[in-house]
């Protein structure tokens, strides 16, 4: 076995830091967590998480493989390899509440048996197309009464008060959260919540009431010392949980009405263009047959669902516009695909961050995909967003080796509606340059004129 390669987003956790070997994921479970651990195993607590898909499944490894990380470590544990790892601050509405679902449903549960979550971190899910997992085992330990719930200001941080901001303030709170990766404070969502939305039982309860302990806690050490001996039943424990997953259940985004929303039934394609475009890139993604492809600008995902009927095993869909998202999200739910939509402003796409600018990575950093597909994209990050052509390429050639790009005309209808209300400082954004870019840092496989020739569909191949 190769030297394990110590994954940097791991460190915080003394019970154990996750490895990865020959594209394997490897959990270290050290000596401060053994015992907790072979509890929750003995109690069957593990495979009965696995069995009911709330927790991402496991084996135990021989240790000795392991053995240069040292003498603290116990067990080593491997898991299924996710493709993609998402972050919380990159999720829509729909994928944030139903992680915020996911993790009380599973605290509940494992209440009722006698265990409990020790932390509420948003991190700790993953999504598999829409369906989140629970990847964190460590996180599970023996319930004891009278325990208080040590979780509840991370999960109002980072689950509750992010979709109370979408769904009562109309706030789409991604940029706010990245900002800040431990969560959204309770003090910042009372100051942006309409005063309306405050005399909600549970707004007053998680947030506002919280935001003054908190104040007060920082003020006084004998606010702190009295918070420590509370206690809190079994029975008012999962009272709350239930509380709060009954309010989050019944929470909707934000009913925003966008030009982007309705662009693939509002758009100039006549209906032969659009199935021309739809061949044109299934024939790539049935030449490539990509494990993972990226599809940058995917709207409500009807290119997305061509690539996997193409045979893409998993597509990750990226978009600015948080109602084509949670649209997408909606619909590749309710068919169980393998897609999954993530909100990315591509001129200021997710950096390196936390500690060490090394915890959170970026997204080109993370990017592992094998095909991408960016259709009706690159006129807004040039045009819109003042991108040089040529930066707007590299960037696009260094996330994917391969894939399909699109190249409207400034006499296409949709970017003349960008140039329309600003001065055309664009000279090279031309075909004819576009091409002479591509084939300079790249190989044009095959190409297609759409929409009177207004649009170029090309094929670019690295290797």
């Amino acid at each position: 076995m190769n030297l394990p390669q110590f994954d940097a987003g791991s460190f915080r956790d003394p019970g154990g830091q996750v490895f990865i070997n020959d594209n394997k994921v490897y959990r270290t479970i050290n000596k401060p967590k053994a015992l907790i651990y072979e509890k929750c195993k003995e109690a069957g607590i593990y495979a009965w998480l696995e069995e009911k898909g709330y927790l991402l499944p496991h084996t135990e490894v021989d240790i000795s493989a392991f053995s240069n990380l040292g003498e603290n470590v116990e067990y080593v544990i491997k898991h299924p390899k996710i493709k993609f790892i998402s972050y919380p601050y990159e999720w829509s509405f729909r994928a944030h509440k139903k992680a915020a679902l996911l993790h009380l449903d599973m605290h509940i549960d494992l209440l009722s048996r006698g265990f409990t979550l020790i932390d509420a971190s948003a991190y700790n899910i993953q999504f598999q197309g829409t369906k989140p997992v629970f990847i964190d085992h460590l996180s599970i330990e023996p319930y004891n009464e009278g325990d208080i719930w040590t979780g509840h200001q991370q999960f109002c941080s980072q689950f509750l008060n992010p979709l109370l901001l979408w769904s009562l303030a109309d706030f789409a709170p991604n940029a706010l959260f990245r900002g800040s990766l431990e969560g959204i404070a309770a003090e910042e969502t009372a100051k942006i919540l309409p005063f309306s939305k405050k005399l909600s039982w549970t707004v007053f309860t998680h947030v506002i009431l919280q935001a003054k302990l908190q104040k007060n806690a920082l003020n006084s050490s004998a606010a702190e010392g009295k918070a420590k001996q509370t206690k809190l039943s079994k029975m008012a424990f999962i009272g709350i949980l239930t509380g709060l997953r009954n309010y989050i259940s019944k929470l909707e985004g934000p009913n925003t009405n966008t030009v982007w929303a309705s662009y693939e039934n509002d758009n100039t394609y006549t209906d032969d263009d659009a199935r021309v475009k739809q061949a044109f890139v299934q024939d790539m993604v049935e030449g490539v047959k990509p494990a993972l492809l990226f599809d940058i600008g995917c709207n409500t995902g009807n290119y997305s669902n061509a690539s996997l009927a193409a045979g893409a095993d998993q597509v990750i869909g990226f978009d600015f516009d948080h109602t084509t998202l949670d649209f997408a999200f909606e619909r590749f739910e309710k068919d169980a695909k393998n897609f999954t939509p993530l909100w990315l402003d591509a001129a200021n796409p997710s950096p390196n961050q936390g500690w060490a600018q090394n915890e959170r990575k970026g997204l080109t950093e993370r990017s592992n995909a094998d095909a991408l597909i960016a259709l009706a994209f690159i006129h807004h990050i040039v045009i819109g967003r003042n991108i040089p052509l040529n930066m707007a390429l590299d960037w696009l050639l260094k996330l994917a080796p391969c894939g399909v790009i699109e190249f409207p005309s400034k006499e296409d209808p949709m970017v003349r509606k960008l140039l329309r209300l600003r001065q055309d400082i664009f000279p090279d954004y031309n075909e004819e340059t576009f091409l002479r870019l591509l084939k300079e840092k790249s190989k044009i496989i095959t190409k297609k004129h759409l929409n009177n020739g207004t649009r170029l569909l090309v094929r670019y191949n690295n290797h």
